[in-house]
């Protein structure tokens, strides 16, 4: 898929569903949307993995938008072939380029609104489309890169 308006209304639509059908948080959605993407299956067993990597369960750690990102580009490298120090690479990358363009890489300063019983559900939904459009764009250019040479 092409990055533009296609892949943004893919990306808002499969998130609404995973969020409001499937009662997903951002680390799953994430990965999940990742793979569906870049044609990676993800074992059962990651997914059970990343069930408490939404801000480190709640904790208003580290963001899940992170999180998932940095598990898929392990699994991803690994798929394409990089060394281990290559993946921590790109993971450092990834990290310091997203904390550039959002901020921060912590929940509790990313998430709309902060933190309240009277947040609605699924408050983070519009900053996960934001999210995973900028981290399609990281692995696309990785991989182009790991295929150029």
């Amino acid at each position: 898929m092409e990055a533009g308006d296609d892949i943004t209304e893919f990306v808002r639509q499969r998130v609404h569903r995973l969020y409001w059908e499937d009662d997903s948080h951002c680390a799953t959605a994430m990965l999940k949307i990742l793979s569906e993407l870049f044609e990676v299956p993800l074992p059962r067993q990651l997914l059970d993995a990343a069930i408490g990597m939404h801000g480190a369960g709640g904790y208003r750690a580290q963001c899940g938008l992170v999180e998932g990102t940095l598990l898929f580009v392990g699994i991803y490298g690994k798929i394409l072939g990089f060394s281990d120090a290559k993946t921590i690479e790109l993971c450092r990358l990834f990290a310091q380029r997203f904390e550039h363009d959002f901020s921060s890489l912590l929940c509790r300063e990313l998430r709309p609104e902060g933190f309240s019983d009277q947040n609605p559900p699924h408050l983070c939904e519009p900053l996960t489309v934001q999210a995973l459009i900028f981290s399609i764009a990281f692995v696309k250019k990785f991989a182009a890169d790991k295929a150029t040479g």
